[in-house]
């Protein structure tokens, strides 16, 4: 009987955008039609899928959704200023090739560079792995806050976004037979490359509609009331139309129901706010600024 393709599988679990968004709502992440869509074609096409948007609206929960519905790995790569090829894709294990060495001369035996240089020597990183990955379903690859690492990573990436293709200098190209899904996300904090974007989807994530937060939210804390969840999301709202520097995002909304929850809150208050306040904004500043506005606003209007 003949494999199915890594194309195949996906489609047989998302043939169209309606049934991925359902799969996805099944793992607890609810999306729009826009994002909804973007991923289907991300994994139709295929092609790379670029999240971007504030920090805490979901871009590293999609990757994490997705690879839940595929039933496939979830290869993350958590980027940061200065990272490079050896943290990314790959290193030589050179313990172990001192080792060779040694053993070689030890017994008289010859040791060519090309059998220094081989896979049995190599220490796999996030992105080798990911093209490594051998099925039944490609893995998705998450390339998180790409944004925090510099232009020269950025070129780095491109024969891997349009080819899922790596070439390692002592080997030679490295293809996957399962080309990864791969989802990059950004929190904007500086702009990339167009070279990058030309190779991607490109979806902006906001922050969802005061109805929606409030499903996700208690779908993440289902012990939490109703009553309770619908305010969170209320004073979330509030806090991020005021004037503090780092906004609440669905992660900070979702900590701080369960901290209420877990408290036996069941009405939010001036008093609840202020005990809890570190659980949904984590800078003192942006503390002290809702303050000063007055917990109270935190909590009027109808809720």
């Amino acid at each position: 009987m003949e494999t199915p393709s890594p194309q195949a599988e996906v489609r047989h679990l998302a043939p169209d955008v309606e049934t991925l968004a359902v799969r996805l709502g099944a793992v607890d992440y609810l999306v729009d039609e826009a994002l909804a869509t973007s991923m289907f074609l991300a994994l139709t096409l295929p092609q790379p899928l670029l999240l971007e948007g504030e920090a805490g609206v979901g871009k590293t929960e999609a990757a994490k959704a997705l690879a839940t519905v595929l039933d496939t790995p979830l290869i993350r790569l958590q980027c940061y200023e200065g990272i490079d090829a050896t943290e990314a894709l790959y290193e030589w294990n050179y313990p172990r090739q001192l080792l060779s060495i040694r053993l070689a001369e030890t017994s008289g035996e010859g040791l060519s560079e090309s059998d220094l240089f081989s896979r049995e020597y190599l220490i796999r990183r996030p992105l080798l792995r990911a093209l490594e990955h051998p099925g039944p379903r490609s893995a998705v690859l998450l390339i998180d806050e790409i944004d925090r690492a510099d232009d020269d990573f950025e070129a780095f990436l491109l024969e891997l976004l349009a080819e899922a293709t790596v070439t390692i200098p002592e080997l030679g190209p490295v293809t996957a037979t399962h080309p990864p899904v791969i989802v990059l996300t950004s929190n904007r904090t500086r702009d990339l490359h167009d070279a990058v974007k030309r190779r991607c989807l490109y979806q902006w994530i906001d922050y969802p509609g005061r109805e929606r937060e409030v499903e996700i939210i208690r779908r993440r804390v289902p012990a939490a009331a109703q009553s309770l969840a619908v305010q969170v999301a209320d004073a979330v709202a509030r806090m991020r139309d005021s004037d503090v520097q780092k906004p609440p995002g669905i992660a900070e909304a979702i900590d701080w129901l369960r901290a209420l929850s877990v408290l036996g809150v069941e009405q939010l208050d001036e008093g609840a706010i202020n005990r809890t306040l570190g659980a949904v904004l984590k800078y003192n500043e942006d503390q002290e600024v809702v303050r000063t506005d007055g917990l109270a606003a935190l909590v009027s209007g109808d809720g």
